[in-house]
């Protein structure tokens, strides 16, 4: 359990801390979902939209490749 201060901070408690990999000076963001708000890392966020992009381009060359043959066939 966490309180809020007069400001509207809190202190996220340890074990909550140690589960998401927050350290001191991390950014976090909290996303809002159907079932609540989800806790998450600036960085992890950054790191799933290079990993979603490296699959972008990976797609698309294979499409690219796949369109090449169909056309020398």
């Amino acid at each position: 359990m966490a309180s809020v201060t007069r400001k509207y901070q809190i202190t996220i408690p340890k074990r909550v801390r140690e589960d998401l990999g927050i350290k001191a000076g991390n950014d976090v963001v909290f996303l809002k979902t159907e079932d609540g708000y989800k806790i998450i890392r600036t960085d992890e966020i950054i790191e799933e939209g290079v990993r979603i992009f490296r699959d972008i381009t990976e797609t698309v060359k294979e499409i690219k490749a796949g369109l090449g043959k169909g056309l020398i066939e």
